[in-house]
């Protein structure tokens, strides 16, 4: 990665860590769950409206370091009017693009593609996932708290 396109990504992280987009509790949500790292100790709460198959809305509230928060924020603005099967999708893509894992032909993932380098620091992964996870475990109703830990 060049030196400008390194220097751009850092931008748009630390303007979502510094302004995050969609924070807030989310009072007439139809999917909420929690994520807490323990060792680092980042926490996301995360509200999603769903009808008709569609994110009509998505919130999230916590504390974090800059990656945990930024993902976050980044991960709303790309839920929002996306269908489950998008969102699914968008899931399966950040989590190859973060892990640089091999899988299916990632989506277009817009934004997000900002974080693809903390794949050069797993201890990071675990702080960019988050608020994946806690989103995956909002859609399937899982009332403990999920951890990347």
């Amino acid at each position: 990665m060049s030196g400008d396109l390194r220097d751009l990504y850092q931008e748009v992280i630390f303007d979502h860590y510094k302004r995050p987009r969609n924070q807030g509790a989310l009072t007439e949500h139809s999917h909420r769950a929690e994520g807490h790292n323990p060792l680092c100790g980042d926490r996301v709460t995360v509200y999603l409206k769903v009808e008709d198959g569609v994110v009509r809305d998505v919130r999230f509230e916590g504390a974090g370091c800059a990656i945990a928060t930024a993902s976050a924020s980044l991960m709303t603005e790309a839920l929002k009017g996306r269908t489950l099967d998008e969102v699914e999708a968008l899931f399966r893509g950040f989590h190859a693009l973060v892990t640089d894992a091999p899988g299916e032909a990632a989506p277009d993932l817009g934004k997000l593609e900002v974080l693809a380098g903390v794949r050069e620091f797993p201890a990071r992964v675990k702080c960019a996932t988050l608020a994946w996870h806690t989103l995956n475990a909002a859609l399937r109703n899982r009332t403990q708290p999920v951890s990347t830990e």
